[in-house]
């Protein structure tokens, strides 16, 4: 009897790790998935620069996730509740004396080190067109040592986090330690690097508009990954979330689309695709606790105000080139706040307690705790954001020249050209 139950807890281990290591494949897919959604709003130009940025986050945030990232995220407390003792090189999962390295942590980490991935790629639209390269790559290795790996210990150690374990926010795959840190540092960088040289609305075209269509079809496929891989199972939870991965973008696609027809006479292909990537940003923290007819009303909200939002930044006057703060900031602030208003959340995460979201247990319990949370991220990121990116201007300089930008960062950076239509 022992031995069928114990064959049975390994089956189940190994099918658990395999969902695992096949969601890490889709969420890392979504990087490049980036790359094609900024690369084709960008100038022609830019559109290297701009690609390259995305494949220049997997390049150092790879290596640094499995040299220590991965133990200041998830290893034992180094710092109670707010950082982890770092695990060099992954050594402590690899087994001693010939024994068979940790499957399930081992993939576990795996799929940890894409969110790390992504979250940089996604600062970068907001300094499109003109950023050096070599000081991007110097800050996506500070930020995400500073930022990203303590931020991430607070949400997703469920032992330990701060943010996790004392405050209890629901934050199932990364509302605020992905899109709310990343649009943060976006919004940082924005004010660190300054505007575009002729800023206004309508100063730039997406020069490659199938590109982005690409981008955000690869995205939205990474993304059921992304989301349902984080239950770390094959269980009715991961199925939920995979069904609010469909539906919620889905109804932000409508929802923008709508929005830009009474706004501006027409909806567009670019609006269909940024609406899907908003709702599918403010599904992220709640595809685990919604149910598929509030994830589709919180689809219609975030599309619908998103579309309104991105144009904010001719109003405030930062430029926010690709409209990372519109989008991540905004839709993650929304998504997370929403689940305390709408979310199946009983109190302190235990099922035998009564709800503690408004709708269901009439409690602004966990939106207090949803809000804090939000805000405590969006400002510990800003504020270290904006200063590695200060330092870094006032250095090595992080701002191309303005003839260069005018020129095309891609020659001028990268000695390269997106497009060559014919042999010189």
């Amino acid at each position: 009897m022992l031995f069928h139950i114990a064959a049975s807890y390994d089956a189940q281990t190994s099918v658990n790790s395999l969902w695992l290591l096949v969601a890490a494949a889709l969420v890392l897919l979504m990087t490049p998935g980036v790359a094609f959604f900024y690369g084709g709003m960008v100038k022609a130009k830019s559109v290297i620069s701009m690609m390259m940025m995305s494949f220049g986050a997997i390049a150092i945030v790879g290596v640094l996730w499995v040299l220590y990232g991965y133990g200041l995220s998830f290893g034992k407390p180094l710092i109670p509740h707010l950082l982890g003792t770092p695990d060099w090189g992954l050594a402590g999962l690899l087994g001693k004396d010939g024994a068979t390295p940790d499957l399930s942590t081992l993939a576990f980490a795996g799929f940890q080190a894409t969110f790390a991935i992504i979250t940089v790629a996604l600062i970068s639209g907001a300094i499109a067109d003109r950023a050096r390269f070599g000081a991007w790559m110097v800050f996506a290795g500070i930020w995400v040592t500073v930022v990203y790996f303590p931020v991430a210990y607070w949400v997703f150690n469920l032992q330990d986090g701060w943010i996790a374990s004392v405050l209890h926010v629901n934050d199932f795959a990364g509302g605020t330690a992905v899109h709310i840190n990343a649009g943060a540092a976006g919004l940082a960088l924005a004010l660190v690097l300054g505007k575009r040289v002729g800023f206004q609305k309508g100063m730039n075209k997406p020069h490659n508009v199938p590109l982005t269509l690409l981008g955000a079809a690869l995205l939205w496929f990474g993304w059921f990954g992304f989301n349902a891989g984080s239950e770390a199972a094959v269980d009715g939870v991961a199925a939920l979330a995979w069904v609010n991965t469909l539906a919620a973008p889905a109804a932000a696609t409508i929802g923008w689309l709508v929005v830009e027809r009474i706004k501006d006479g027409k909806p567009t292909s670019i609006g269909a695709a940024s609406g899907a990537v908003a709702g599918l940003v403010a599904i992220t923290p709640a595809c685990n606790i919604l149910t598929p007819f509030w994830a589709i009303v919180l689809g219609l909200l975030v599309g619908a105000i998103c579309a309104v939002s991105i144009d904010l930044k001719f109003k405030l006057g930062f430029d926010d080139s690709l409209d990372v703060v519109g989008i991540h900031l905004i839709g993650g602030v929304i998504g997370t706040l929403y689940i305390g208003v709408f979310g199946l959340t009983h109190v302190d995460g235990d099922a035998s307690k009564p709800y503690s979201s408004l709708l269901y247990g009439g409690s602004l319990q966990q939106l207090g705790a949803q809000a804090i949370g939000a805000f405590s991220v969006m400002i510990y990121s800003f504020v270290l954001a904006y200063a590695i990116g200060w330092v870094i201007q006032k250095t090595m300089g992080f701002r191309v020249k303005t003839e260069d930008e005018i020129a095309g960062v891609d020659t001028i950076v990268h000695g390269e050209e997106g497009y060559v239509l014919e042999d010189a």
